[in-house]
């Protein structure tokens, strides 16, 4: 009875995305003119089932952190839906927010950037538990120090502040100051992008060891493909404001039907000296967001694009169960 219980939970939609659109104003001259629009993200839909890791992929500017931040609300959408456990949190003021935060928080790329260097980093981990109003003084610092040590740290680590650690370590902070407040989920914001590799296969397996022993979901942000085949159960890749394609790991990563995702595939290093694999050069720069191309966004890069690419603006949609792609020639 309990594992069905737990199956049927899996399957459960924690955090529904439809139609999610952020454009940025472009303002120059002395009035401050909105003369363009940064199309960040265009129509993106997409769903993380409860207890998984769904890992958002694609070149810099492609539109995953913007994402990572709207469905948190720290960037307001320009249009869309926004539902989390059912509830639409897409024109919540902060006030209607604020109990939602507890179960939705986030890990930035940048640790240092995101912990206050005047304050002890045990108090950077207590902070959200005292705008909660969450337990007394001294079952805060308990709490506090039982974070620090599921991440790896000491008790008298609390006591110190961010410039003393490594960037590892501050990594190790910022996730035990996400996981304070006992969340349902957690957006990763490219968490090991500026570790050494060593240090970054530590802090993946810290969050695989959290996830299982907590139950978390995670929207997992970056650009190392071989990253995200770890620690995802489904991938999500973006190119210029857009969802390209969405499946399940295994058969994104042994048959991908969108170019696009081919060719950040055969990007990948291949571990044993005597393989070889066959790759796929991209010609050209990525387009501007501020002025994207007709019909698909890739076909100006795209090496089997037909004139219907360059045209019509292909649908996101199922090719096969569980497998979504935006391409006139994934079949």
């Amino acid at each position: 009875m309990n594992n069905t219980n737990t199956q049927t939970q899996e399957k459960t939609d924690l955090l529904v995305v439809n139609n999610l659109t952020k454009y940025f104003p472009v303002r120059t001259g002395l009035l401050q003119r909105v003369t363009g629009q940064v199309q960040a993200v265009d129509n993106v839909s997409f769903v993380v089932k409860k207890g998984e890791t769904l890992g958002m992929v694609g070149e810099s500017g492609c539109g995953k952190t913007t994402i990572g931040r709207t469905v948190m609300r720290l960037v307001e959408p320009t249009s869309g839906e926004i539902s989390f456990e059912g509830q639409n949190i897409t024109r919540m003021n902060s006030r209607q927010l604020k109990p939602l935060r507890r179960d939705m928080q986030i890990i930035f790329q940048d640790p240092y950037a995101s912990l206050n260097p005047r304050m002890p980093i045990g108090e950077s981990v207590m902070e959200g538990l005292q705008i909660h109003n969450i337990g007394r003084p001294k079952d805060r610092w308990e709490v506090v120090i039982n974070m620090l040590k599921k991440v790896g740290l000491e008790e008298y680590h609390a006591r110190r502040y961010p410039h003393e650690f490594s960037g590892g370590q501050r990594q190790r902070i910022g996730i035990a100051r996400a996981l304070a407040l006992n969340p349902k989920f957690i957006v990763c914001d490219e968490p090991v992008s500026a570790l050494d590799v060593s240090i970054q296969s530590q802090v993946l397996n810290i969050l695989k060891d959290l996830q299982n022993e907590f139950g978390l979901t995670y929207l997992f942000i970056a650009h190392n493909l071989s990253v995200v085949e770890h620690i995802s159960d489904r991938v999500a890749v973006m190119y210029l404001g857009k969802m390209v394609e969405l499946t399940d790991r295994d058969s994104l990563y042994r048959e991908p039907l969108h170019p696009y995702t081919q060719a950040l595939l055969s990007a990948i290093p291949v571990a044993h000296p005597n393989a070889k694999r066959g790759r796929t050069i991209l010609k050209g720069d990525v387009p501007s967001p501020l002025n994207p191309p007709k019909g698909c966004r890739f076909h100006t890069r795209c090496p089997i694009a037909v004139e219907k690419c360059g045209q019509v603006e292909p649908e996101f949609r199922e090719v096969r169960p569980g497998h979504f792609v935006a391409c006139w020639l994934a079949e």
